[in-house]
């Protein structure tokens, strides 16, 4: 307690003694003993009072001992049943939980990972990606005011993600690898990845890139093909050796066919290769009639129109065109989908041309925009605009059009907007909503709407450039704002009449990946309605069999994952509970297992991590030294902590309570004695 609290915790009893005296003191004719009660009373009432005022502080400490931690991380991917290491892993997380000198010493956990960490719950070995660096990061930081060593049990393969040999640095916990596999080479040949895109135009000759990798010390020959429907559309001789461990094939096929077409490429097996699982591998494009055409019309250099022409273009169904207002009058109706970028008088040509070729069209405003000439030319809305002012957006869930993925609008850099009333004339629905200095506004930032058959958006706000800078600081990926912007110029250069029940799937999916179908519902009045049941049955085409999902509300649309899908043809039919509405469609899953990839462990890889984070590398084989070395380790002791709780007189509720009935008691012994 501090002195001054003692003092005024003694000034307290002076104070309570003074006012008990001055009532039941010496001027009282009450009898000596009620005095003294009603005294006593009086004088622990005031006193409790005065208590409850100054809300002294009293320190509690408390003496604890705390166990270093122990964080046990276990591989659970195919790759490692594929080394027929599966076994000898149970038996590894077995020894960790039943020894009691380590349960002793440390507080142990245990961690799973494939494509995300886990608490362990079983092991299965069926994760069909390997991502390690994610899970160390997050354990160093779950960990991070504990000394808590990592033990690693993985064959150190990993598919995707950042390579955890270079966030070695970020981690502050020692690191000790158990490595499930050794460093016997085997002789083997195999496709490690295929580069295609996703899609074709037809009559087109489309890039095949295949990365070959040879392990062996003799020279070999082998045959590499690329077969269609069982026919050898490419072939080609490889020569193999030690000192070429890896080999890069570009070659073209041709596209002559619409639709998805499936090839499998194949290298020829070498005498006494041990895994040939890796040998073959499956790819697919879609070859489509014809591209969407979009045209981007600005006055000005702007870094939004890079990022713009970046994220359409990562599509290979669209392609884009940068022109000025004067070149972009001379072939305008060669697309369809017109971008205007902050306009200005000499746009009035364009606006023309959108009217008379009923185009659809997005416009971007800015601080070079001339409002004055952008209120007369269009019908659609109007704004007053004055000084500029930093916005950011926030996603209006209730949208209803095409489906939106939240992409952390609200946490984005601020855009750069024109403060002033933003009035439309006609039906509009909000994507994103203004947000100014965390007060969020009537004003819309991106908003779409129609004019009889045609589309528009409109985007109150320039500098969309620093959305797609800051996702990929954090992601890692343009993907997301990407994604989004495509989304909205497929429903912009759509022509599709509007249905109740709108489903987006991808025709071909492959098994390593997720396989996610989208789909949106509306109400008779075309409202997007969130309380519907949705349900998918799919298909296998060959065996016939068939399942039924519910698809589960993801903010404004619904969404099934099917990632446990088999490989093969899929027929699917989306429909909803009490509805006469449903649609059906079709698409391929194909096999590709990267963990099969591997044919031993990444044993140097492994070892400079564990060097990087001070800590040791192990085989399977001899993982129980490991024991001894954590056991015998100086870093790894008990420490023994002391913790100080303040807690104040307010915390001790019933001395509010005994206030309370102190007075009662004092009122009613009162009007007992006849003093009321």
């Amino acid at each position: 307690m501090h002195e001054d609290s003692l003092f005024y915790i003694i000034l307290a009893v002076l104070v309570a003694i003074s006012i008990a005296s001055y009532f039941y003191g010496y001027k009282s004719k009450l009898s000596i003993k009620l005095r003294w009660y009603f005294g006593a009373l009086r004088f622990l009432s005031v006193f409790i009072l005065l208590l409850l005022l100054i809300n002294p502080k009293f320190y509690n400490t408390t003496q604890f001992n705390e166990k270093p931690g122990l964080a046990v991380l276990v591989d659970n991917s195919e790759s490692v049943k594929y080394l027929e290491k599966s076994q000898e892993t149970q038996n590894a997380v077995s020894f960790f939980k039943n020894n009691e000198a380590l349960q002793s010493r440390f507080d142990i956990d245990f961690y799973s990972f494939g494509e995300n960490l886990r608490t362990l719950d079983s092991l299965s070995f069926t994760e069909k990606q390997t991502k390690l660096s994610q899970p160390l990061l997050s354990l160093n930081e779950v960990y991070k005011n504990k000394v808590t060593p990592i033990v690693l049990l993985t064959d150190g393969n990993q598919t995707f993600g950042d390579d955890y040999e270079f966030v070695s640095h970020n981690l502050s916990q020692p690191i000790y690898p158990v490595i499930l596999g050794d460093t016997t080479t085997y002789k083997d040949v195999s496709i490690n990845r295929i580069n295609v895109n996703r899609y074709t135009y037809l009559n087109n000759e489309f890039p095949v890139e295949v990365f070959l990798l040879y392990s062996g010390n003799t020279s070999e020959t082998t045959i590499f093909t690329v077969k269609k429907d069982g026919l050898t559309v490419y072939q080609q001789t490889v020569n193999l050796n030690e000192s070429q461990s890896s080999q890069v094939l570009n070659f073209t096929l041709p596209a002559n066919r619409v639709g998805v077409q499936k090839y499998t490429a194949e290298i020829g097996s070498l005498t006494d290769e041990k895994n040939s699982s890796n040998n073959q591998n499956v790819f697919a494009v879609e070859v489509i009639d014809q591209a969407t055409n979009i045209l981007l019309v600005s006055d000005i250099v702007h870094p939004d129109i890079g990022a713009l022409k970046k994220a359409i273009s990562s599509n290979e169904q669209r392609k884009i065109t940068v022109e000025n207002p004067n070149e972009a009058l001379k072939n305008i109706t060669d697309f369809q989908l017109v971008i205007l970028y902050q306009p200005t008088s000499r746009f009035g040509q364009i606006f023309e041309e959108i009217d008379r070729l009923n185009l659809n069209a997005f416009i971007i405003a800015g601080s070079q925009t001339n409002w004055t000439f952008l209120n007369r030319v269009q019908n659609n809305f109007n704004k007053t605009a004055y000084s500029t002012e930093e916005v950011q957006g926030v996603l209006n869930t209730a949208y209803s059009l095409f489906s939106v993925d939240d992409i952390g609008f609200n946490n984005l850099p601020p855009l750069k907007s024109s403060l002033g009333d933003l009035t439309f004339k006609g039906a509009h629905e909000v994507l994103l909503k203004q947000q100014i200095l965390d007060i969020t506004t009537e004003n819309a930032l991106l908003s779409t709407y129609e004019s009889g058959t045609q589309r528009f958006a409109f985007l109150d706000a320039e500098n969309i450039w620093k959305w797609r800078s800051n996702i990929y600081v954090k992601n890692g990926s343009f993907r997301p704002f990407d994604d989004f912007i495509n989304n909205l110029v497929q429903y912009l250069s759509s022509d599709k009449n509007k249905t109740r029940l709108d489903v987006e799937a991808e025709s071909f999916y492959y098994n390593n990946g997720d396989i996610k179908i989208k789909a949106q519902f509306f109400d008779k009045n075309y409202e997007f309605n969130n309380r519907a049941s949705l349900n998918i049955t799919v298909k296998n085409n060959e065996t016939q069999q068939s399942n039924t999902f519910p698809l589960l509300l993801k903010s404004n649309f619904y969404e099934v994952n099917l990632s446990n899908l088999e490989p093969g043809e899929y027929s699917y039919t989306v429909s909803v509970t009490e509805e006469p509405v449903n649609v059906s469609g079709s698409f391929s899953v194909l096999e590709f297992n990267v963990e099969q990839q591997f044919l031993n462990a990444d044993v140097n890889k492994l070892s400079r991590l564990s060097t990087a984070t001070n800590g040791a590398a192990y085989f399977i084989e001899n993982f129980t030294e490991l024991e001894q070395d954590l056991l015998n380790d100086r870093r790894y002791t008990t420490i023994e902590k002391s913790e100080q709780k303040i807690v104040t007189l307010l915390d001790w509720k019933i001395l509010l309570f005994i206030l309370i009935a102190l007075l009662a008691i004092e009122w009613f012994s009162r009007k007992y004695f006849g003093l009321i």
